[in-house]
């Protein structure tokens, strides 16, 4: 799964202790995926668990889950590289404006930035960017590389060869860094600013935010941490410096928003169907990656559509029916499931149909 390298932050010790649920009082029907929570906990090695699930196709509307201490409906989180969806979405908006093409090279918008190590911006296009496709080496994994610019990221990351040919599929933070300079480049404002006013706003996103240079969380919110590989103790690292991730990884979001932005999206009200299509469109990646989403198909048949986060203190993750109408959003309040089977069998409980997923719980 595509991931963000984890950002460093002031570390302090926790304890584990307890276990509880909540839900939503106007909902009485479980989510499928519900009965997951616990493993995760147990089994993913997270000290909590929420999920909140929402099927407007179905009786069931809305269904909120939890298992571990505090962790709650409400409290934002850091969202990782479900940044680069939201990314992705203004792009593709201002391909449907006619403001920028998908074929424009990275040097046509950003003159002479990426050069050097047989990096050259004159060959690698912004369509290849949104696909993961350029090559460029991910900053993000580069040794003690912690940039608190988008042009320190370029530079740590043009300071290495690429990874692959242009062309060949390679999940690499460093494409959507590149991305939010062009946004900027193209309408004078930020990629923060752009995501505001195109998506947060219009949407009433009212827990979602880009924090900048800011280190903290709004309220509500909980802790978040890091297991030390070494011991295995979980370090606190809820106050770290988002300007690593970027645009690459800085959003912040609540469930209920996440939940709220994949509907949209995918229910056609971001994007008009020429430019929702080339988003959903994973031949370049022979089906790995369209642009800021990815599918993934389920045993029982299902498709679902959506991206994970993973971001110091922080996994989640959200995947939706291709119309929108069917989301589900889990997350942990750490950055490491130990266990990886349970993110897809927590997805299949929810989106296959009853008797026709073979995942179990035991």
């Amino acid at each position: 799964m595509p991931t963000l390298r984890a950002l460093r932050a002031t570390l302090v010790v926790l304890t584990l202790f307890g276990l509880g649920t909540s839900s939503l009082p106007s909902e009485p029907h479980l989510a499928p995926a519900a009965a997951y929570l616990p493993r995760l906990v147990a089994e993913g090695g997270a000290p909590a668990a929420a999920l909140l699930s929402r099927d407007t196709s179905s009786v069931r509307r809305a269904t909120y889950r939890s298992t571990g201490p505090g962790i709650r409906l409400a409290d934002r989180f850091r969202a990782g590289s479900i940044t680069k969806t939201f990314v992705a979405t203004v792009v593709l908006q201002l391909a449907g404006e006619h403001r920028l093409q998908l074929s424009d090279t990275v040097d046509s918008q950003l003159p002479g930035l990426v050069r050097g190590h047989r990096n050259d911006g004159r060959r690698i296009t912004l369509r290849a960017l949104l696909t993961h496709t350029s090559g460029l080496y991910d900053y993000a994994a580069a040794p003690d590389a912690h940039p608190v610019s988008a042009v320190a990221a370029i530079r740590a990351a043009v300071a290495h060869r690429p990874t692959n040919t242009t062309g060949s599929y390679s999940y690499s933070n460093t494409n959507y860094v590149l991305l939010g300079m062009i946004v900027q480049r193209v309408t004078g404002h930020s990629y923060a600013a752009e995501i505001g006013h195109r998506i947060i706003e219009p949407l009433h996103l009212t827990g979602t935010s880009l924090p900048g240079a800011r280190t903290g969380l709004p309220a509500p919110h909980g802790r978040g941490y890091s297991r030390d590989p070494a011991d295995g103790t979980l370090r606190d690292v809820t106050v770290l410096d988002p300007r690593t991730a970027g645009a690459a990884g800085e959003l912040i979001s609540t469930l209920a928003d996440l939940n709220r932005f994949y509907a949209a999206l995918l229910g056609g009200r971001l994007l008009p169907p020429a430019q929702l299509s080339t988003l959903l469109n994973t031949v370049t990646t022979h089906g790995v990656y369209g642009m800021g989403i990815y599918p993934q198909k389920l045993s029982c048949g299902s498709t679902v559509w959506g991206h994970n986060g993973h971001i110091a203190g922080s996994y989640v993750r959200t995947a939706a029916t291709r119309d929108g109408r069917h989301t589900l959003t889990f997350r942990i309040n750490t950055d490491t499931l130990t266990e990886a089977t349970l993110e897809p069998a927590l997805l299949e409980a929810e989106f296959c149909p009853a008797g026709q997923n073979r995942h179990r719980i035991s």
